[in-house]
């Protein structure tokens, strides 16, 4: 059995239908993850036991007659970003992994669990999620299994890794600055980051990231995102953000592909270089969009200079709001040096006005991509600027030979626009590193996005297999 081989609904089918049991598909994600862990590194915690009794569960259902959910035995990685019952959510950092473990589900994990998923750990993430490189003082790295020289990306980096690697065909995933199409891209995934309050972010506490965060399920192709993403949208009264469920299906959308009549191709976005290698990567498949039947029109500057300057501001009010009870203690030494630097920067410097300031970007953002959605139906860019970074040079990464710390300059302007955004694979780079190529959509496009990627990931025809899972 290889959890990369099968989809998602097709394995929840054949426990549906008593072909494989639950027990057997968790027993094989608990193999998986026992034999490539210690060499990749996606899980920080595991706990079998648990696993295999709520597998049982499942079985159970399924023997007397009951509707075991539409996720039925699949086995999940969540990220240590967000609860999941029994285990201590860490969020990567010493500061928290001390705490509790956790009584409830967050919503987003209720929701799959709800429809027959099974949680078997949690997956690696950045302290915080703060950065494309998933690594910490707690857990160390996690490594790429296209090259266990090279980073999977952050921040959903373990889920990544966990999903390349076989370890489990369904993780989950947040994303406030591309923390999922980063990884993914890195991975050779389709990733999906839907629009903000698609996935509720509720629950007993407030989100970590407010305005830019959204969490979505993540696997290796766009049909098992999809099928994941059916059980998961829809909104939730503990989240001020989250949305009504749309009328259309998912689902539907992601077996019915086709392409818009116009799509726009920024290869810099007016403001970012490009690493050749993936530039020629993602325009071979920009092409792929053209046979399909678009008219492909490039668009030289969608804005006018790099938005990190009004990006930073929030995730650094973010971090701050967390890390504020540790600074001064004894935990403060193991915080990320350049996390912690970060936020000691912004205790001294940082204004209200100019959080105010940074959320009024994201208004003057948008209105350029509703200007630019009035000519075109969709977006497209590189994923990232560069190839998956070598772990030597990391968190920097290599464009064009020279070494670059904001190789990841493209998602982060579409968290503050709020848009649905995907990345599929353009290919593999001549060391054998996935590239992504990211699909953006108008506001709550998510279903134009769904069917453009669905359309794209056939044409391009990807499906190679990671060397560190085989």
């Amino acid at each position: 059995m290889d959890f990369r081989l099968t989809g998602v609904s097709e394995l929840a089918e054949q426990v549906r239908s008593g072909k494989i049991s639950a027990r057997e598909l968790t027993g094989h994600a608990l193999e998986r993850i026992e034999a490539l862990n210690p060499s990749v590194n996606a899980f920080v915690a595991v706990d079998g036991e648990a696993a295999l009794a709520q597998a049982s569960a499942v079985d159970a259902k399924v023997a007397s007659g009951r509707d075991p959910g539409r996720l039925a035995g699949v086995p999940i990685g969540v990220k240590d970003l967000e609860d999941a019952v029994g285990f201590v959510t860490t969020h990567g950092s010493a500061c928290f992994a001390g705490g509790n473990r956790a009584d409830s589900d967050s919503p987003f994990v209720a929701r799959l669990k709800a429809a027959g998923a099974v949680v078997v750990g949690k997956t690696n993430t950045p302290e915080l999620g703060w950065k494309a490189d998933t690594d910490n003082t707690t857990f160390g790295p996690t490594r790429n299994p296209w090259n266990l020289d090279h980073i999977p990306g952050g921040s959903s980096g373990g889920s990544a890794a966990a999903l390349a690697a076989g370890m489990v065909p369904l993780a989950t995933g947040s994303d406030g600055g591309g923390s999922i199409r980063i990884p993914s891209s890195c991975c050779g995934l389709t990733g999906m980051k839907p629009s903000l309050g698609r996935v509720p972010s509720g629950g007993p506490e407030p989100p970590d990231w407010h305005h830019l965060s959204t969490k979505g399920p993540m696997a290796r192709r766009l049909a098992d995102v999809v099928y994941a993403l059916d059980v998961a949208v829809g909104p939730d009264p503990t989240d001020l953000r989250s949305l009504p469920r749309p009328e259309a299906s998912w689902p539907a959308a992601g077996i019915e592909p086709g392409v818009p009549t116009k799509v726009g191709w920024s290869p810099t976005l007016g403001y970012s270089p490009v690493d050749r290698e993936v530039l020629a990567l993602c325009e071979a498949a920009v092409r792929k969009l053209e046979e399909l039947g678009a008219e492909v029109v490039e668009i030289d500057t969608v804005f006018d200079s790099d938005p990190v300057s009004e990006w930073l501001p929030m995730a650094l009010a973010y971090n701050w709001r967390s890390l504020e009870p540790f600074r001064g203690t004894e935990v403060w030494d193991k915080v990320d040096p350049l996390l912690a630097a970060q936020v000691d920067w912004a205790v001294e410097n940082m204004t209200a006005i100019e959080l105010v300031k940074a959320e009024d970007a994201c208004h003057r953002l948008n209105l350029r991509l509703v200007r630019l959605f009035h000519e075109v139906r969709i977006l497209v860019t590189p994923t990232c600027a560069g190839p998956p970074p070598e772990r030597s040079i990391a968190p920097a990464g290599m464009i064009n030979g020279e070494e670059d710390l904001n190789w990841v300059r493209f998602t982060y302007p579409f968290n503050m626009t709020r848009s649905p955004a995907a990345t599929i694979c353009a290919g593999l780079t001549k060391k054998g590193l996935p590239v992504g190529l990211q699909l953006v959509g108008p506001q709550h496009g998510d279903l134009v996005v769904i069917r453009t990627a669905a359309a794209l990931e056939q044409a391009v025809g990807f499906d190679a297999l990671a060397p560190a899972g085989c």
